[in-house]
């Protein structure tokens, strides 16, 4: 049994914990309140944990300067490394719980009991802060009751404070279907809660030296992208080098002039938190290696990338005040799509670490992002704050489908303020109404009322309307429903499942149904939606 929380304890409660995640990734997945077959809470999850695992291999034996604890050291590599990973709105808050977390454990001498609920508090602090609309029933109701069942146990014993917290936090959960009714129809307990659930059982373990002995929840019953390409440098240098390093200010200083000496186009860009920022660093060399091993012995380097100019394309010198947008786009064909409105698209789901990339490709200064998905709000919104410490201005347009990303890229206009030209983008998504066609995972009751595996749901603005056992049927009942409160234009993406003739017997209806109503069709080859639906 440990009296405190150690760094090398921090290193094996992540190990523990993520192995745990992956044991249990499926049976999180499963945990939706609609029966639609694209869960994937468990898989963020473990996405971000990986990540978190990651960056505590990278160096844990260092510490920087300015008197930082050891075992907060560890909690901050840790939470900085699932930050940059993030996916999805469980994947984002858990990084966030992670973070304050490390920022109120970080800050004492040793970790014993009372530190550790101090530090679950701050935790739930900051995972609210993180949501815009907190809800109860959720991951935030499972951290909030961990950090209440810490403070109730009163004591500097670590093993009880944490047993404490993992077994007031399995209650929450447990609890979670009264709180909200979309679980309680679905049958299940919240996704994101159970993973954390998992993570301080692993906690417990670390601690106590004894797994925890739990009933699982009952289970519910039953192409690459376009991109946008990369600078062509100059002519004297052959290669462009690009990473992130956590380093102190001096070590960066020094660095800064050994790539002076190498190369040319030096970008070093830091987020000035800590003793040991997180900096951007770019720069046009002929010697990879010298540059790559400049950083080695600045810090500590990683997701280091380069790219030998002559193997990419020719891109126009961008202005000062160039502006651009990057869009998520879950299929080979709206990828095309997005990429012919001028957009730089990155696939689907993608992590915190991802878009920030994405929007530095793009070398623009001022950046619009359209997620395309509720589940990537967060991971965009967190994108935005760490591309603001590197001098880009992004706007995150908060659209729920590609169709409405379609509307807002329609309206861009380059000439008007780029604060403008954003509101008129969020205007023209919001005035998008959208819808999916989907099949049936399992069996569940909706409130369009029950279903079966296989029936076919059409989904409008996120709430189930029609279920059917026809998908041609179902889905010109769908588009009649949505016509039936106005709309001159009709978007229609097919996805990667829809059978021939799907779209045209559609196009057909409306035009024989609606005569003044335009219809587009596009191919999207998005997974597990048939048809995406937009009204304008």
């Amino acid at each position: 049994m440990l009296d405190t929380l150690d760094a090398a304890a921090v290193r094996r409660w992540c190990t523990g914990g993520l192995a745990a995640l992956k044991r249990h990734q499926a049976e999180i997945d499963q945990l939706n309140v609609y029966p639609v077959p694209d869960g994937d809470t468990g898989t963020n999850l473990v996405l971000t944990l990986t990540s978190a695992q990651q960056a505590l291999a990278m160096d844990l034996d260092t510490l920087p300067d300015g008197g930082t604890t050891a075992h907060g050291h560890a909690l901050r590599l840790m939470a900085r490394g699932a930050l940059l990973g993030a996916r999805g709105n469980s994947g984002v808050i858990l990084s966030q719980i992670l973070r304050g977390f490390a920022d109120a454990a970080g800050a004492v001498p040793a970790l014993r009991g009372r530190e550790l609920a101090a530090a679950l508090r701050d935790a739930t602090v900051a995972a609210y802060t993180a949501v815009a609309q907190p809800v109860e029933g959720t991951l935030l109701t499972v951290v909030a009751a961990a950090a209440t069942g810490a403070e109730r146990a009163d004591t500097d014993d670590l093993c009880a404070v944490a047993g404490a917290a993992a077994e007031e936090a399995a209650a929450a959960l447990a609890h979670t279907p009264e709180q909200l009714p979309a679980l309680a129809r679905a049958g299940v307990v919240d996704a994101g809660g159970r993973g954390l659930c998992l993570l301080l059982d692993a906690l417990v373990e670390v601690v106590t030296g004894e797994r925890v002995a739990r009933v699982s929840p009952a289970p519910p019953s039953a192409a690459g992208p376009a991109v946008a390409p990369r600078e062509t440098g100059s002519d004297r240098y052959a290669y462009e080098v690009q990473f992130l390093l956590d380093a102190g200010v001096e070590a960066v200083d020094r660095m800064r002039a050994v790539l002076a000496g190498l190369g040319d186009s030096l970008v070093i860009v830091g987020d000035g938190v800590g003793p040991e920022p997180t900096w951007n660093v770019h720069v046009h060399v002929n010697n990879v290696g010298a540059a790559v091993e400049a950083g080695v012995v600045a810090g500590r380097p990683h997701r280091i990338s380069v790219t030998r100019f002559a193997d990419q394309p020719p891109a126009a010198a961008l202005p000062a005040d160039a502006r651009a947008a990057v869009v998520v786009a879950p299929g080979a064909g709206i990828a095309e799509l997005f990429g012919g409105e001028g957009a730089t698209v990155v696939p689907g789901n993608p992590s915190t670490g991802e878009l920030v990339d994405a929007i530095r490709a793009t070398g623009a200064t001022r950046v619009v992002v359209l997620p395309n998905d509720p589940n990537t709000q967060a991971v965009a919104s967190a994108a935005a704050k760490e591309a603001h410490r590197l001098g880009v201005k992004v706007s995150v347009v908060p659209t729920r489908s590609p169709v409405q990303a379609l509307a807002a890229l329609a309206v861009r206009d380059p000439g008007r303020r780029f604060e403008d030209d954003v509101i008129a983008m969020a205007e023209a998504a919001g005035a998008c109404r959208y819808a999916e066609v989907c099949h049936a995972g399992r069996e569940a009751l909706t409130v369009a009322g029950p279903c079966r595996p296989g029936d076919v749901l059409a989904l409008v603005e996120g709430e189930v309307h029609l279920i059917g056992t026809d998908l041609v049927d179902t889905c010109v009942a769908m588009v009649d429903r949505m016509l039936g409160g106005g709309g001159e234009l009709v978007t229609l993406i097919s996805g990667v499942d829809a059978p021939a003739g799907l779209v045209d017997a559609v196009r057909a209806h409306v035009g024989q149904r609606w005569p003044f109503v335009e219809v587009q069709a596009y191919p999207g080859g998005q997974p597990h939606y048939p048809l995406l639906v937009g009204v304008e």
